[in-house]
């Protein structure tokens, strides 16, 4: 374990989101436990002021675009000015170049290269964005035949993440996903995954007329959270297969989960390169994995043949960019260029292109040190909320049968206080100006990451500190936190995902609803998990899981009613 020595400066005051009306407040920090490496000063700031070795954009919105100069003849990557000639940046340096140019543009989009942009919009982001949003010009490249710049960029994060081939994405990590699934498994061919994958792979499934073999994760009665997939679970999959006579096409983990919990895939690519299976790893959150002694090894260093990689999540390009990597030859790589054809737009935003080729960039400058800060941060607030009274902090022996969990994900329980994850973020957000990445049941995730603050830390820590004094000092509190898991381990399939899809349907009362088969995907969210799959039956147990998530805050995804009062049901 490894101790900063980091020394950053408080001093400003912090302004609330505005979502709430209590909007501005300071407080003292002198109740805050001091350690030799946790050094405050009397007040919150707004903004960071962290001893990083990352550049601070530029003050003028009008000159710049998320940090990357457009002021000269050199990009602005991390902490160093990069000469566009020198190949590190290809894909910034040919829109830049081409933004540049003194054209009279007849082309698309209708904003004529900032000429025409909303000023509603402008006055919150400058026009820099609207001069750099520009279609697939010819020194821009094709991203669905890249010969140019993409294809410099996507060569260069193959190298960088270790791939034989890497694909840009703009539609996220769920298109690299359906992508994946589509180019491994034909209609009525099976695919073995979690129960609890990400609404992608099940969408993915409708497109491809999969048949799931579904494995229930180990489950945290004490988190309420599902952990990974053992290599076990995935021989006792393939093995029931083969008993009847068939054969996965492909194997999808999830690797980490949301709360950075992963699964063996050293053991779990072994086991199915020895039958031929290709297998798919979701590692949306886990894209920095592979880059630091103290980080897991990525699923390529594991074997995985497709992985798909949010780069956007704790790396630095823009939310929706993603990048899908293949190693080896067991998946046809012109399957996959078909398959994202067919799912990706014909009209790629070329900032979001360039903010992965950026990325790339500036985790390739430092990747030995680029993430010191951060996970040095995320064990100071772990070792600071460990001795608190009433606070669990979710820690590797918990999930035992796992070989670790990401140290850039921190998971709070806070069922000892009496108060459930939605409550205790409620109050947090409120009172602090907290925001967290996910709440659940019981607990709430944090995600660190290489722009996160001592600053922000430090609010954390002192929120979480004020709340366990103002509620462990609370007796005899009249609502527990109660312990309603998520139900994946009933499941009765009737029909397969794709043909639920396209079945006709009807609407029924949730209470009505138990005993018939789902006709919608519904889920939580975050984290997008389904608890409803199309062509599953629905039991009461699903049905009090949702309504009671759905009485604590949560967010129903997927739902044509999202207030619960009825659901859609198929008709046989």
């Amino acid at each position: 374990m490894m101790s900063p020595t980091l020394s950053l400066s408080l001093s400003l005051s912090f302004s609330c989101n505005p979502k709430h009306t209590n909007s501005f407040f300071s407080f003292p920090l002198q109740d805050l436990a001091n350690t030799s490496t946790l050094r405050l000063s009397p007040k919150l700031p707004l903004r960071c002021s962290q001893e990083s070795s990352f550049a601070s954009p530029p003050v003028g919105l009008d000159e710049s675009i998320g940090g990357i100069s457009t002021t000269n003849d050199r990009v602005l990557s991390g902490n160093s000015l990069v000469n566009r000639q020198n190949g590190l940046t290809p894909l910034v340096s040919a829109l830049k170049a081409s933004a540049e140019q003194n054209v009279a543009s007849f082309h698309f989009p209708g904003h004529n290269r900032g000429h025409a942009a909303p000023a509603s919009l402008t006055r919150l982001i400058g026009t820099r964005p609207y001069v750099h949003d520009l279609p697939e010009l010819p020194e821009l490249d094709n991203l669905f035949c890249p010969q140019g710049p993409i294809l410099e960029a996507q060569t260069e994060a193959a190298k960088l993440f270790g791939s034989s081939h890497t694909w840009f994405l703009v539609g996220g990590t769920t298109c690299g996903i359906q992508a994946a699934i589509m180019a491994t498994c034909s209609p009525g061919e099976f695919l073995i995954l979690p129960r609890n994958s990400h609404i992608s792979a099940i969408s993915a499934m409708v497109l491809s007329g999969a048949v799931p073999k579904y494995i229930v994760p180990d489950y945290e009665n004490n988190w309420d959270i599902a952990g990974g997939v053992t290599p076990l679970q995935v021989l006792k999959a393939i093995r029931e297969l083969e008993m009847e006579g068939k054969k996965a096409a492909a194997v999808f983990i999830t690797s980490p989960t949301y709360h950075g919990i992963c699964s063996n895939l050293s053991e779990i690519s072994e086991l199915c390169h020895s039958r031929k299976i290709p297998l798919i790893v979701d590692e949306a959150h886990g894209a920095h994995f592979g880059f630091h002694s103290e980080l897991p090894k990525s699923a390529l260093q594991q074997g995985a043949d497709l992985t798909v990689q949010s780069t956007h999540k704790v790396l630095c390009s823009l939310t929706q960019s993603s990048m899908l990597h293949m190693s080896r030859n067991i998946v046809d790589k012109e399957n996959i260029d078909r398959c994202l054809q067919t799912l990706q737009t014909t009209s790629p935003s070329y900032l979001l292109l360039a903010s992965l080729d950026a990325a790339r960039a500036q985790l390739s400058e430092r990747p030995d040190v680029i993430f010191n800060q951060a996970i040095a941060l995320a064990y100071e607030a772990r070792y600071t909320l460990k001795p608190i009274p009433g606070i669990s902090v979710l820690e590797n022996s918990s999930f035992s049968t796992f070989p670790a969990i990401d140290p850039l994900r921190l998971t709070v329980g806070f069922w000892k206080l009496g108060l459930s994850g939605y409550e205790a973020d409620e109050i947090l957000y409120r009172d602090y100006g907290v925001v967290c990445e996910l709440v659940g049941n019981k607990s709430i995730t944090y995600a660190f990451n290489i722009g996160t603050c001592r600053d922000h830390v430090q609010r954390l820590l002192l929120g979480i500190k004020h709340l366990t004094a103002t509620y462990a000092s609370i007796q005899h509190r009249v609502e527990k936190v109660h312990n309603v898991h998520a139900p994946f381990d009933d499941i009765i399939m009737n029909l397969i995902p794709r043909d639920a899809f396209f079945a006709s349907k009807r609407k029924v009362t949730i209470r009505e609803s138990i005993g018939e088969i789902s006709g919608e995907l519904i889920c939580p969210y975050p984290p997008g998990i389904p608890v409803l799959i199309p062509g599953e039956v629905i039991t009461e147990k699903a049905v009090d899981y949702l309504l009671y998530v759905r009485s604590k805050g949560a967010d129903i995804s997927g739902a044509s009613d999202p207030l619960l009062s009825s659901i859609v049901v198929c008709n046989l």
